[in-house]
């Protein structure tokens, strides 16, 4: 009975590798590669989004330079824990230094914008390197973060304060 099993198994294992289903074994799955998209000049290019703030951003090999609205990064995002935000994607594909960036950010403030860039460079690496999708995506850094400021409703001092009670 065991033995039928492993065969069934290893049947079911060639079956796969005929199909073109692969796996890798560090608990990330792999998905069929696919292609890169890289424009004339040699770069790639993704949105990305956090709160109310978009970034259009842009990658090509370089020295790790990182320009966001025409401003290097230290002077742009004066504070480290937003810098610490915007490498994070290339920390965890082992990309450090090996990519300029080019971001034009609009709306939302500086933590949203930096939210903003980080899903954009991890879009923008998984265009260029369609290896690196499973680490980043693993990490969390495709998936658009939804919260968003909750609407003000009528008859409240914001979305959910009331106004000062009253009894007289």
């Amino acid at each position: 009975m065991i033995d039928d099993n492993r065969q069934s198994l290893a049947d079911l294992g060639a079956l796969q590798t005929e199909a073109g289903v692969t796996r890798e074994h560090d608990g990330v799955s792999a998905a069929p590669l696919r292609e890169q998209q890289i424009d004339a000049q040699g770069r790639a290019y993704a949105t990305g989004k956090r709160k109310n703030a978009i970034a259009r951003v842009w990658i090509r090999p370089g020295s790790g330079k990182i320009v966001v609205n025409g401003r290097d990064q230290t002077e742009y995002f004066a504070r480290p824990t937003l810098r610490l935000v915007i490498n994070q994607p290339f920390d965890v594909a082992e990309r450090r230094d090996q990519y300029d960036v080019i971001a034009t950010v609009k709306g939302g403030g500086l933590s949203g914008q930096a939210g903003a860039v980080k899903h954009g460079i991890s879009q923008a690496l998984t265009r260029f390197e369609p290896a690196l999708r499973p680490v980043v995506k693993h990490a969390g850094f495709l998936t658009r973060d939804p919260r968003v400021v909750e609407r003000k409703k009528y008859g409240k001092a914001k979305a959910r304060k009331s106004f000062q009670f009253s009894k007289r």
